[in-house]
C-alpha cells in the first residue's frame, strides 16, 4: 500500500470502482457525475467526468486499484477494499 493517503475524491472513485467494477474509465466518469448530482453549470458534468482518469491513475499508482484482465477496466485491490471497507471485486 502506498504511504500516501487518498483524498476524498480518490476515495469516492475507489468506492465507485469497488461497487461497480470492473469498470472502464468512461463508465467510471459517468458514475462519478451521477454520484455528484445535478448542477445548473453546463460545464460541471464534463469537468467531473474528465477527473475519473487522473483519479483512477493515481489510485493505481498508490496500489488501491489494478487493471482488470479485460484491457481498459479497473478493479479494486485488497488494499483498496480494506481502505474503504468494501467487499467488491477481487484481484
Amino acid at each position: 500500500m502506498s504511504e500516501e493517503y487518498p483524498t476524498a475524491a480518490q476515495k469516492e472513485v475507489l468506492r465507485l470502482i469497488c461497487e461497480h467494477g470492473p469498470i472502464d474509465t468512461h463508465r467510471l466518469g459517468e458514475r462519478l457525475v451521477a454520484a455528484r448530482g445535478p448542477s445548473s453549470n453546463p460545464t460541471f458534468a464534463p469537468a467531473i467526468a474528465r477527473t475519473a482518469g487522473p483519479l483512477a491513475w493515481r489510485l493505481h499508482v498508490q496500489g488501491f486499484i489494478a487493471e482488470d484482465p479485460s484491457p481498459g477496466r479497473w478493479m479494486t485491490t485488497a488494499d483498496g477494499r480494506r481502505l474503504i471497507g468494501c467487499a467488491g471485486t477481487r484481484e
